[in-house]
């Protein structure tokens, strides 16, 4: 049950991680709340106790700045990608790299888990999505239909849709049990930075560089809602797992009314 913002204020309980050496580039909370991963320009990943705030592992192999990083939706594995064009899936238990995924031949710019947690899909400046299956680190399929760098991926949540955003402005979603493209989608003027689906899979919202964020009928391929007023770019956005409310992150401060 959703609570109000000011219960949240009034506990007064923020943390800070900080034991990098280089700029933080994505983070992620494990779906029992209990960890958080973090990683860095710093080539390293670091997880922390949601709790206490102490570093639990400090988890090195990457041979450049790592861009992103997730944890699989049973709790049980995480995933990053790096400049070092690799793809690497960790055990959250022992921090162990169980498969380095080398098929991307320039930077790993973005990567995320299945809602099965049996795939992942990274993508990045080769421009190629890949399907990667977890348990053999076996590459499954490759998505090709951008024009420049990937910067952000990820899977409805009930697995029908994967969605990829690009420097060429444009979001494909395709299909990943066939690899085919459903939909090329059209409207952002510059390049895009985030992607979310709303929980039920039918809606996509798309965040760009033009400071717009766009809403999608998935079902259809069609932009249903442009919502505008955003100062800057906005960084970051999901849904409410009720469907409810869309929030976007960016940097600056801003109040509503």
């Amino acid at each position: 049950m959703w609570k109000n913002p000011s219960e949240y204020l009034a506990t007064n309980t923020v943390k800070y991680f900080a034991r990098h050496k280089g700029e933080v580039n994505s983070c992620a909370v494990s779906p029992d709340c209990q960890l958080v991963i973090t990683s860095s320009d710093d080539s390293r990943i670091h997880m922390w106790e949601a709790n206490s705030g102490l570093l639990k592992h400090k988890v090195t192999g990457h041979r450049g700045p790592v861009k992103s990083c997730c944890f699989s939706p049973d709790g049980s594995l995480f995933a990053s990608s790096s400049h070092d064009c690799t793809v690497r899936i960790w055990t959250v238990d022992t921090a162990e790299c169980l498969h380095t995924l080398t098929d991307h031949c320039k930077s790993v710019e973005t990567v995320c888990f299945s809602p099965d947690s049996k795939s992942i899909l990274s993508a990045g400046w080769d421009r190629l999505a890949i399907l990667w299956d977890v348990q053999t680190g076996e590459k499954l399929k490759s998505f090709n239909g951008h024009q420049d760098v990937i910067q952000c991926s990820t899977f409805s949540t009930d697995g029908l849709y994967i969605a990829s955003g690009s420097w060429d402005k444009t979001i494909c979603v395709w299909n990943p049990r066939n690899g085919f493209l459903i939909f090329l989608l059209n409207g952002h003027g510059d390049w895009l930075r985030t992607l979310s689906f709303s929980r039920d899979g039918i809606l996509l919202a798309s965040t760009g560089h033009d400071k717009m964020i766009r809403l999608w009928d998935c079902e259809h391929g069609k932009c249903i809602k442009v919502l505008k007023g955003m100062l800057e770019m906005a960084h970051t956005c999901t849904f409410s797992p009720n469907g409810t409310l869309l929030l976007a992150g960016a940097m600056g401060i801003y109040s509503s009314h």
